[in-house]
């Protein structure tokens, strides 16, 4: 028996609420009711979002919340210039939104919609340490304590381009420590290293075997990437300043990567970070996707990642160090659903994104943050006044 088109489920509305710590929420209305919440953070670059928004409230106020990939096609495609951080960001959290849409419209978690789920439960890491890494080892016990099994932290304060060896010592033994609490433990370069600084460290750390590496050098440099990667067994990891299938192939073409960090609020959403998991699984590469954001990039991410066989652990913000007037659970109506125990986190069986906002906190909070300067990064400078990498 042929089947009957089903009736368009219109988006009647888009709002964006910006909200501390530094997360831009995203919130979808369509004609049957039905509401969607996306998140569209870019760290630093609040404003840009917000204005990227108001396009794609003009596009697409109007159109089938159910096409999403035909949104997603029309939002990326249809303008002369596309991708970068911003314009992705931006259909990032409309994306999410979407299936957010979608799933509670049918009534099942959004990991249904992509295939079903291959696994039961979602591997975790979390912070310790601040930008400038210093006494890690109590913060460790703590994160121990608190269920985890897995950390990452910042490798070093500001570095020259070439700068005193010395400068990476304290790096190894901060490492040594947590490791010695029998802790896994990723280390995030930040891109803070150029390459003769990135390839000593890199060197001193392989023999204490962390986790893996995180961007060792900016993501501008995919061959000097590929030549760390062939001198060290650490795996390379990398991604959350890449914003597409096209700006990882240089990567995953010259083996220069272990594992994937795509940032669901940067990458695309949900359509793009499910077509990243299958593409990097080709390369035999893992799949962890990057998440020091809100609730519902957190929700989303794992929406993927319970239905990606090639997943590996994913990272969640919970007490991080950027979060100063909100934290990962401020804004959820059952912080249960993110218990971590035994370095885990249960699936999301909740239909959509298996979270509920609480939208009057969501309000409040946006009505009393709208008037305050957004969150910026530091801008770090040497001895000599120069310039150096965050």
């Amino acid at each position: 028996m042929a089947g009957t088109p089903s009736k368009p489920n219109k988006i009647t509305k888009i709002e964006i609420f910006r909200v501390p710590p530094r997360w831009l929420f995203v919130r979808v209305e369509t004609e049957q009711g039905i509401v969607g919440w996306g998140e569209g953070t870019l760290e630093g670059h609040t404003e840009a979002i917000e204005g990227a928004y108001k396009d794609l409230t003009e596009r697409f106020v109007g159109w089938d919340a159910d096409q999403i990939q035909d949104i997603w096609q029309h939002a990326y495609r249809s303008r002369f210039y596309r991708g970068g951080p911003v314009l992705m960001s931006a259909l990032s959290g409309l994306d999410i939104a979407l299936w957010d849409i979608k799933g509670k419209k049918h009534g099942v978690p959004i990991w249904q919609l992509l295939g079903g789920k291959v696994r039961d439960r979602v591997k975790v890491y979390v912070w310790v340490g601040g930008d400038k890494p210093a006494d890690v080892l109590d913060g460790a016990a703590e994160r121990r304590a608190q269920g985890f099994t897995a950390v990452k932290m910042n490798g070093t304060d500001a570095v020259d381009w070439i700068d005193s060896p010395t400068l990476l010592q304290d790096t190894v033994s901060r490492v040594r420590d947590v490791k010695s609490l029998g802790l896994d433990v990723g280390i995030d370069f930040h891109g803070r290293l150029h390459k003769g600084m990135a390839k000593q460290l890199a060197k001193a750390l392989e023999p204490l075997k962390p986790l893996f590496i995180e961007e060792p050098l900016l993501p501008t440099q995919p061959e000097e990437i590929a030549d760390l990667a062939r001198m060290v067994s650490t795996p390379i990891a990398l991604g959350e300043r890449l914003y597409s299938r096209h700006d990882f192939r240089p990567y995953l073409e010259r083996r220069a990567i272990d594992i994937a960090q795509p940032d669901v609020a940067h990458c695309g959403g949900i359509s793009e970070l499910h077509r990243l998991a299958s593409y990097t699984e080709t390369y035999d590469v893992a799949l962890a996707p990057h998440c020091p954001l809100g609730p519902i990039a957190l929700a989303a991410c794992m929406q993927v990642d319970i239905a990606a066989p090639n997943f590996a652990i994913q990272e969640m913000s919970l007490q991080m160090h950027y979060n100063e007037g909100a934290d990962l659970l401020t804004y959820l109506v059952d912080p249960t659903v993110f218990t971590v125990k035994n370095g885990y986190v249960e699936a999301l069986y909740g239909p959509g994104l298996g979270i509920e906002i609480n939208e009057a906190l969501v309000r409040e909070a946006a009505s009393k943050h709208i008037s305050e300067k957004a969150w910026r990064n530091a801008v770090w400078k040497g001895e000599d006044g120069g310039l150096r990498e965050w």
